[in-house]
């Protein structure tokens, strides 16, 4: 009689201590059922728990071929073992990672046999178990691996259940009177006796659940899918899972969403955008769409964006698995991150509300500790929920996991309304903290600033006006600051006005950050070419400033000085030169902010010069230019702006310099210290190419004109004034080469250009007579009749904005009676030149 120990069974009777017949020492019993099998031929274990030969006659047998007693490791390899999940055929892109896990599994030539171990990591939703199971079942197999097993291990049960169920498979017959504990054991076994398999371990929660079956098999292949990122140290390789690509990701949402037939697929690259290209998320968004035929992308986004917590818990009525949705994938990984450190939830509520790249950790130190703080950051990083790069110290958040976390829910313990509000108000204070001391005008600070802009529009984006704070709001004057000094003044002008509108309503009109955002708003909209609002804001900012904080205050210095730089730029010279010399008599130019007083003397100079003062604005520069350095560095901003304009003032007074070579160094100097796109710098791209056509060299000088007016039409807008003014140095350039037709249509007005007075003078000293130097081209070509569209509106333009007495109005006028003559038009030209100057 041979005996198998397979176990004790519950029973109410005895049980029979088991003896084996089969090699080796009895095993010991353990706490469970017995059952025996006797006999040769087919044996039968019944209720008693006595397997015996012959015929028994119990209506609860099981009758048992003679093969069900082989070990688990005498068993073979067969047809029929794998049990990979049910697969929707829609997989896209991933052919970098899929390359990798090729490798990887195919194992190193030189090291036959042994066990590979490949770890796959990402945060939830990326679609690691997609990935893993479209590998198993389209590649596995050109290794040679086989049986392709699936276990579902994110828990102890989890994989003990996937091991009983590899058992079973192995002896099915068998299986039908064995324990759990007998089954998982020799699914162990099987493993640790055989080679060729691959074990797929899905969502891995903890590598202790895993431990053991990875030591006890000695050769095979696991590939393990998991959210942590950091523990896999002993895999042969690991893969990080990051988002599909804009193409992949579009093409999994039309898949889905059109699968019922053609219809409005509107925003749907706008849509992939916003759900950052995350795989269940974009999955999980073309199945409600499928469901929902009249819904659009453009209105699902629309959805997403106004409650994007409520969206993402919703799916598709059975076809989205309510247990895998976005919402609560990520709901169930916050939990298990809460339990283990408490603290990173509160991290994460925290970097929201920035933008989801390059958050400085720095921002963060305030929390806590740096030891509880370096904790709970490494575990949000382990549970893949936000990216750490140690080079930078940054981090980053998927933009789904913020839109989610931002949205309070009294339900979800992580999100309570009063939690994000907390949250909320400690990423700004952060934020202000961070920026506070900084002094825009000092390139030195610009560092600082472009690793804080993205977000400061963040917090002010995702914070509703109506939330608004002075934390807020000087955050907000922060931003719009620091963008002027970077040349942004549309983006500047819209934080500065919602700025503004909060300090006005909470700490009313004479409050010093009101009057100051006020004075910084004017400033915007100066920059952007608006002088139609920029002066009457600059005039009432000063009019504050001096009521409130007196003639001699930095801000009231600072107000009247650019108010008087606006009326030069404007053309109104004698206002500006009067408004400089109050600054001058207060005392600016002996103000101990060395910046605010060199700045007021090049602004000084630049108004001499508009007034026909050469000498004396070659003399301001000349020691203003040498004072930057001293003070300031050789690189600072306003060393580099004031010596290019020392180097205008000086040609406009007719002083012999090698031009070219100046302005060509200007501009490497820009560009090294500002930025290619940065307006002074274009500026100076311009003036060198002016340089250039003014020497002859219209080689050099068209190429620069156009790409410094592609340059200018990007960065500024097609009409600010600086815009227009290089279209005018270009067609001057084309008629000088020749292209007349390519002249005419660059000096035409193009459609929706502004003709306010006020908006169109650019400022540049070569622009200022723009449309009659193109009129007067345009008549030297015998082509009188474009010219006296352009001369016309030149007279226009100077009678509205200095008068029908202003000596530029006359010499417009002037110009206009030329051109008549020339088109041979005798009434009109004694009419238009009865009040020509002497």
């Amino acid at each position: 009689m041979a005996k198998w120990h397979w176990g004790r069974r519950r029973d109410t009777g005895r049980s029979t201590p088991a003896r084996s017949t089969l090699g080796g020492d009895t095993p010991a019993v353990p706490d469970g059922p017995v059952q025996q099998v006797s006999g040769s031929g087919n044996a039968t274990a019944t209720n008693g728990g006595i397997a015996v030969t012959g015929i028994y006659n119990d209506h609860s047998s099981v009758v048992l071929p003679p093969e069900a007693v082989i070990p688990a490791g005498g068993v073979d390899t067969r047809p029929g073992l794998d049990n990979l999940p049910y697969r929707t055929g829609r997989f896209v892109g991933r052919t970098a990672e899929l390359d990798r896990l090729d490798a990887a599994m195919a194992g190193d030539p030189g090291r036959p046999g042994g066990v590979l171990i490949q770890a796959v990591h990402g945060l939830g939703g990326m679609g690691k178990s997609a990935l893993a199971a479209h590998w198993a079942a389209t590649r596995a197999g050109r290794l040679g691996l086989t049986p392709v097993r699936w276990i579902t291990a994110d828990s102890p049960a989890g994989v003990e259940q996937g091991l009983a169920a590899l058992g079973r498979a192995l002896q099915p017959a068998a299986s039908k009177a064995m324990t759990v504990e007998a089954l998982v054991d020799n699914g162990k076994e099987w493993l640790a006796t055989h080679t060729g398999w691959l074990l797929v371990l899905d969502n891995v929660n903890d590598p202790a659940d895993i431990a053991e079956l990875l030591a006890r098999a000695p050769a095979g292949r696991f590939l393990i899918t998991s959210r942590l990122a950091t523990v896999w140290h002993d895999a042969t390789a690991v893969v990080r899972l990051d988002v599909l690509s804009p193409v992949d990701s579009l093409a999994l949402l039309m898949d889905i969403a059109t699968g019922g037939g053609p219809r409005d697929m509107a925003g749907a690259d706008e849509l992939c955008a916003d759900l950052g290209h995350l795989p269940l998320a974009v999955e999980q968004a073309a199945a409600y769409l499928a469901q929902n035929p009249l819904l659009t992308p453009r209105s699902y986004l629309d959805l997403l964006r106004d409650d994007p917590a409520t969206i993402l818990r919703r799916g598709a009525a059975g076809v989205t698995d309510s247990e895998r949705t976005v919402a609560l994938t990520w709901r169930v990984a916050l939990d298990r991150i809460a339990d283990r450190e408490p603290l990173a939830a509160e991290v994460l509520r925290i970097l929201a509300w920035y933008a989801p790249d390059r958050i400085p950790v720095g921002l963060l130190d305030d929390l806590a500790e740096p030891a509880p703080l370096a904790d709970a950051i490494g575990t949000l990083n382990a549970y893949s929920m936000i990216r750490v790069d140690a080079a930078s110290r940054s981090v980053a958040v998927h933009r789904l996991v913020q839109s989610v976390t931002r949205a309070p829910d009294a339900d979800d313990p992580h999100r309570t309304p009063e939690l994000v509000q907390e949250a909320r108000s400690y990423a700004t204070a952060a934020l202000l903290a961070a920026v506070q001391p900084c002094q825009w005008q000092d390139p030195a600070t610009w560092p600082t600033g472009h690793s804080t802009l993205p977000h400061m529009e963040a917090v002010a984006r995702h914070t509703p006006p109506e939330a608004d704070t002075t934390r807020t709001a000087r955050l907000l004057n922060h931003a719009g600051v620091f963008l002027l000094s970077q040349g942004r003044a549309t983006r500047a002008s819209a934080h500065l006005r919602r700025a503004l509108a909060h300090h006005e309503r909470t700490l009313g009109p004479d409050h010093l950050d009101t009057v100051a955002c006020r004075h910084n708003l004017a400033h915007a909209y100066d920059e952007g070419g608006d002088r139609k609002r920029a002066i009457p804001l600059y005039e009432q900012a000063l009019e504050d400033a001096e009521r409130t904080l007196g003639d001699t205050h930095p801000l009231t210095l600072a107000a009247r000085n650019n108010l008087a730089d606006a009326h030069r730029a404007a053309g109104g010279t004698d206002r500006a030169l009067d408004l400089f010399e109050q600054n001058v008599a207060l005392g600016l130019l002996r103000s101990t902010d060395e910046h605010s007083a060199l700045a007021a003397v090049t602004n000084l100079a630049r108004a001499q010069q508009a007034a026909g003062n050469f000498d004396e604005a070659v003399r301001l520069l000349e020691g203003n230019a040498d004072a930057c350095v001293r003070e300031l560095g050789e690189d600072h901003h306003l060393t580099l702006v004031t010596r290019q304009n020392l180097t205008a003032a000086r040609l406009a007074a007719g002083r012999q310099l090698p031009a070219t070579e100046l302005f060509e160094q200007d501009l490497l100097d820009m560009e090294r210290v500002l930025g290619e796109d940065h307006p002074d710098t274009l500026t100076a791209r311009g003036s060198l190419a002016h340089a250039y056509r003014e020497a002859g060299d219209l080689g050099r000088a068209v190429p620069l004109l156009e790409r410094t007016l592609r340059d200018m039409e990007r960065v500024h807008g097609e009409h600010h004034g600086r815009t227009r003014a290089v279209r005018v140095e270009l067609s001057l350039a084309y008629r000088e080469a020749g292209d007349l037709d390519r002249a005419r249509s660059l000096a035409a007005r193009k459609p929706g250009e502004p003709t306010d007075a006020d908006t169109r003078r650019a400022d540049t000293g070569h622009a200022d007579t723009g449309h009659a130097d193109i009129g007067y081209a345009f008549l030297a070509a015998g082509d009188p009749d474009s010219a006296m569209p352009l001369l016309a509106e030149d007279y226009r333009r100077r009678r509205e904005l200095s008068g029908e007495d202003d000596r530029n109005t006359l010499t417009a006028r002037h110009n206009m009676a030329v051109g008549h003559l020339m088109k041979n038009d005798p009434g009109r030209p004694s009419r238009c030149s009865s009040r020509t100057y002497g």
